[in-house]
């Protein structure tokens, strides 16, 4: 597999930059290429950095095998001006046999809490679905919540929650 000096650089000269640069910046790089499997490899990345010191980073690899089976992964991060900061995951599987499947996450925190997610879905071959969430937050209050959701095609949708307040006291859990 060749490696690609502009996208292993890209993050280097973003970080470089965001400290000499005081006006907003974006730059983007895309590539699609033949590979070893007997497929195509394609990616972009893009990134940004605004005029009051935000800055993001996001990119995609999607490749196939010539046999029917494809793979995306993705990532992301930002952080805002106000000190947030957050990124997120993924990666996406269709098999030439017809199953897929994805799995995920993402965090994010800020001066009004935290937040972070993961989970997953699948189709098989029969044709069963199912897919699973984990969520936890925390307020600035310092109340958390716990939060988990599962599904199974057939069955519906299983969720179960719980929350505390700062002390860790059981309380109710309020949308």
């Amino acid at each position: 597999m060749q490696f690609n000096r502009k996208l292993a650089l890209f993050p280097l000269l973003a970080l470089c930059l965001s400290a000499a640069l005081p006006a907003s910046i974006q730059a983007r790089e895309r590539f699609v290429r033949p590979n070893a499997d007997g497929g195509v490899t394609a990616g972009r990345l893009n990134g940004g950095i605004g005029p009051q010191g935000g800055a993001h980073l996001r990119g995609r690899r999607t490749q196939s095998d010539g046999q029917g089976n494809v793979t995306s992964s993705s990532g992301g991060v930002f952080r805002g001006a106000n000190g947030a900061q957050g990124g997120q995951a993924a990666q996406v599987s269709r098999h030439a046999d017809g199953s897929a499947s994805r799995q995920g996450g993402f965090a994010a925190s800020g001066e009004r809490g935290s937040i972070q997610s993961q989970g997953s879905a699948s189709r098989s071959v029969d044709g069963t679905v199912s897919g699973q969430r984990n969520t936890s937050a925390t307020g600035a209050s310092g109340n958390t919540y716990q939060g988990n959701t599962s599904y199974t095609k057939g069955e519906g949708v299983s969720h179960s929650a719980s929350c505390t307040d700062a002390a860790g006291n059981s309380i109710p859990c309020t949308r």
